[in-house]
């Protein structure tokens, strides 16, 4: 059996702010992270999906998570992504994020390329024996073609340093008897299906709402562990509506960077491509929904 929480409870999966010209901005970044954790965050998951980790280069993520590190790893678990459907590169980001500090790593399913589960498995040992950090696997079929089957996590859970799961799959009731065959540490990954995943035995969240709803979730988390659903089912129900601003339409590396903007936290929404950012009404309309949804914005 892992520790109870290896990675923390509420994880931010960190968007990557960069100036209008389409450079990282670490100032921004490090004001970002103080943010969330200042609103709920005490963990940190850097270039992942949501922190535009396809279109940002090694060099880059290494300066990106050093920076973070640097500024606030005494203050959240930092966890940098290891996404790709090559597995040396892969095995290159999870060494990069020992070599710079990182707390743990998060490793992808390989999408794509459709690899076979024992190719899957593969994968993931080449990541789990290239570091001593601590890894969250991450299974999310809806973007990897792929989802990781009971006899590759049954084989994979057994390494040391493999020690939760972010799960995106939506299917709680396979996450129940997966936390209790495998004794994984587990993660939602899907911010609507959170406080499901709590009662089917999830530890904690790696969140794109908590941009916004940090502490809200923090309070649900907290609420749950108490031992007192009516709260948590109030928390949960006065946050639903902004994770439906957020992730509604399926933007949620655009919309998460585009409330930071909102709340002040930055000053750009600058995506890279193919991520296209708002527009200065779509802007204007998506600011409009979260006041609606009871985001205190300043006009």
């Amino acid at each position: 059996m892992t520790e109870p929480r290896p990675m923390g409870t509420v994880l931010t999966a960190m968007v990557t702010p960069m100036h209008d010209d389409g450079t990282i901005d670490i100032d921004s970044a490090i004001a970002v992270a103080n943010y969330l954790i200042d609103h709920g965050s005490d963990g940190l998951v850097v270039s992942g999906t949501t922190g535009e980790a396809p279109t940002t280069h090694a060099p880059e993520k290494l300066e990106l998570t050093t920076a973070l590190v640097e500024a606030v790893g005494d203050r959240a678990f930092i966890v940098a992504g290891a996404g790709s459907n090559d597995t040396a590169h892969a095995v290159m980001m999870a060494e990069q994020a020992q070599e710079c500090g990182a707390d743990g790593v998060l490793a992808l399913t390989p999408y794509y390329s459709k690899p076979s589960q024992l190719g899957v498995l593969a994968h993931f040992e080449a990541i789990a024996s290239s570091t001593d950090l601590p890894i969250m696997l991450y299974d999310i079929p809806g973007r990897t073609a792929m989802p990781i089957a009971d006899a590759t996590l049954d084989a994979i859970a057994r390494r040391d340093n493999v020690v939760a799961v972010k799960d995106a799959t939506g299917d709680v009731a396979q996450a129940r008897e997966r936390i209790e065959r495998t004794g994984l540490a587990w993660y939602s990954g899907d911010d609507p299906l959170t406080l499901d995943f709590l009662r089917a035995g999830a530890v904690g969240v790696v969140s794109v709402a908590s941009h916004v709803i940090g502490e809200s979730i923090a309070r649900m988390v907290a609420a749950h562990e108490a031992g007192d659903p009516s709260a948590a089912d109030a928390e949960f129900a006065s946050h639903l509506p902004i994770i439906d601003v957020i992730m509604g339409d399926g933007l949620g590396a655009v919309t998460a960077k585009a409330s930071m903007q909102a709340l002040g936290v930055t000053s750009s929404r600058h995506m890279r491509l193919p991520h296209v950012a708002f527009d200065d009404a779509e802007y204007g309309e998506f600011v409009t929904r979260l006041r609606a949804a009871g985001v205190p914005l300043t006009p």
